[in-house]
């Protein structure tokens, strides 16, 4: 099992949880290793995949996974969006007929910045002149082949160059991204788009009610033809892993995280977002699936639109209720 080493899965790692029926080999790489070697090679039997390249493998019925609704990693995207403040880009619309690098075109984050981007601000993808390369590392490939729409301007940087390097010598305007660029900062004159992130993915949130799902857990097909058992099971697993977690985050007595103010933001979020605030299953994250299919399939990254139920396996949609 490859998995990010985060406090909601933990749980299984130190063993407090089991796995029904498996004895897990755990190896806690970063998103990047795991989403290369699952989507190259299948390599894990079970792990942790980009929404966005599992969206596109199964638009086109040729995933090595078969998927579960968890959701390990989510993320609110307002802070994804670098500029250069020198270039008079004051609002979202401000960044049309701008060059906007991105690591890889269809990463997930990138594809919720899109969505946000149009929907909020009406900044469609071919308003924009794409770069990609890697935001700290030259020659980063995208994982997986693409065929976007002909109004789409995208283009590989030069040989050698990053995206943090161009960023801060203002070859680019602009980045898009799941980490922050070493080039971010005052001194490089480059920022946040929004001047005030949190704010601004608050208000989207008590409009949309839409918490942007980056990755979700996927159990190698073979496997799942020959256990048909295990999809349940691993779900049944990783929701009583998070449950331990947030537990032992709401024990403030002696704080779980290294965050002043940790007592307030938990009431925040309740208060906002309700008790189960990291959702797992269809049910609740339907319409947050849906929004992400439905631009993932017009910003051209899947060739039809995929339905939820298509993600995950049958067992997963329902559960036992005493």
């Amino acid at each position: 099992m490859a998995v990010g080493d985060y406090d909601r899965v933990r749980p299984l790692f130190d063993g407090e949880v089991q796995i029904d029926g498996v004895d897990p080999v755990f190896l806690r790489l970063s998103p990047e290793e795991i989403f290369f070697r699952a989507f190259r090679h299948a390599d894990f039997d079970i792990c942790e995949l980009s929404l966005s390249s599992f969206a596109v493998k199964t638009a086109r019925n040729d995933c090595p996974y078969v998927g579960i609704p968890v959701f390990p990693s989510r993320a609110f995207r307002h802070t994804s969006i670098y500029v250069r403040k020198d270039r008079g880009i004051d609002a979202p619309a401000a960044l049309k007929g701008k060059r906007v690098g991105v690591p890889e075109y269809q990463l997930t984050a990138n594809v919720w910045a899109r969505a946000l981007l149009e929907d909020e601000y009406g900044v469609r993808p071919a308003d924009i002149e794409w770069v990609r390369a890697g935001i700290e590392q030259p020659g980063r490939p995208e994982k997986i082949k693409l065929d976007l729409p002909g109004d789409v301007m995208l283009s590989d940087a030069p040989e050698g160059r990053t995206l943090s390097g161009m960023l801060a010598a203002g070859e680019i305007d602009a980045l898009i991204g799941p980490r922050i660029p070493s080039c971010f900062g005052p001194e490089n004159k480059v920022g946040w788009l929004f001047d005030d992130p949190r704010a601004a993915a608050l208000d989207y949130y008590r409009r949309t009610r839409i918490f942007p799902i980056m990755h979700v857990v996927g159990i190698r097909r073979d496997l799942v033809d020959n256990h048909p058992w295990l999809p349940a099971t691993v779900a049944k697993a990783f929701d009583a892993a998070k449950r331990v977690c947030a537990d032992r985050l709401s024990d403030t007595s002696a704080t779980k995280v290294m965050l002043p103010f940790i007592e307030e933001q938990i009431h925040e979020v309740k208060e906002l977002m309700g008790e189960d605030y990291w959702s797992y299953g269809l049910g609740p994250n339907r319409h947050v699936l849906e929004t992400f299919l439905r631009h993932h399939h017009s910003q051209g990254l899947s060739p039809r639109q995929v339905a939820p139920e298509e993600l995950f396996h049958p067992s997963t949609l329902e559960t036992a209720v005493i």
